[in-house]
């Protein structure tokens, strides 16, 4: 399935019904701040989670689901030990994986293990600007974005007040959301989980991060309506995401 940007509305409408009618498991190596509430939106969703960063099952853990996320934001022994068997697990089965480059931007040392892993060819890569920046030692300027994806051979989305979502020859730029999203802990993770999902049921690696950074972006801006506040958001925003049908999402949908 390939769309232009004006028709991502309507395709991601549609991803939302197959992802709610098929319920892919996405295992996911994540921050350890992050499990609880990535969980919850995979489930609001209509995915089904696992976590589990144990050495001797994850290979068996990420075999049997539909997809994979690599989050760095826990940066340890053993959670860096699970991204690499279970990266080579994905890629040995064909499964779609999602790398969250989680705070590369902090030291060269988390930025080194990330563009090693962008090596081994995810199928998207979701970040902020500044973890694109110490990713493609590059800022996300002019064409930057294009030419990291077309050399990468990873769909790009670099998430902000302005979504972009590259492949390389096809951009979209996502408008939704609300600035009181960015004080919840674990936006992002949960965000780029959310791509994992829609990897597992899309044919297309652009239109599958599109659609799921949309899916977020609107069901924190309606969620966002009645919030008293981060708290209250968050909350909110798990049920927005599980009431979010096709009206909602394309009436909202503020896509260019």
């Amino acid at each position: 399935m390939r769309a232009p940007h004006t028709e991502l509305p309507a395709v991601a409408a549609e991803l939302l019904s197959r992802l709610r009618a098929r319920r892919p498991r996405v295992h996911c190596i994540t921050n350890a701040v992050a499990q609880a509430f990535t969980a919850n939106m995979l489930l609001a969703a209509g995915a089904v989670p696992s976590m589990t960063i144990d050495a001797d099952e994850v290979a068996d853990f990420v075999a049997g689901a539909d997809a994979l996320l690599v989050n760095l934001g826990t940066f340890d022994p053993a959670r860096r030990a699970a991204a690499e068997i279970a990266v080579e697990t994905a890629n040995g089965k064909g499964k779609p994986w999602v790398l969250d480059p989680v705070l590369i931007d902090r030291t060269p040392r988390r930025a080194a293990y990330a563009r090693a892993l962008a090596a081994a060819r995810p199928g998207a890569i979701r970040c902020n600007r500044a973890e694109f920046a110490a990713l493609a030692q590059v800022s996300p300027e002019g064409g930057a974005l294009a030419r990291y994806a077309l050399d990468s051979g990873a769909v790009v989305g670099v998430t902000g007040a302005i979504d972009l979502v590259t492949d390389g020859t096809r951009l979209a730029a996502i408008a939704n959301g609300d600035p009181l999203m960015a004080r919840i802990t674990a936006m992002g993770c949960a965000a780029s989980a959310l791509v994992a999902a829609a990897h597992a049921v899309a044919d297309d690696a652009w239109t599958a991060t599109g659609a799921a950074l949309l899916w977020v972006g609107v069901a924190g801006e309606i969620a966002a309506k009645t919030a008293q506040g981060p708290g209250s958001l968050a909350v909110g925003l798990i049920d927005a995401l599980h009431r979010l049908d096709a009206g909602a999402l394309i009436a909202h949908a503020r896509v260019t």
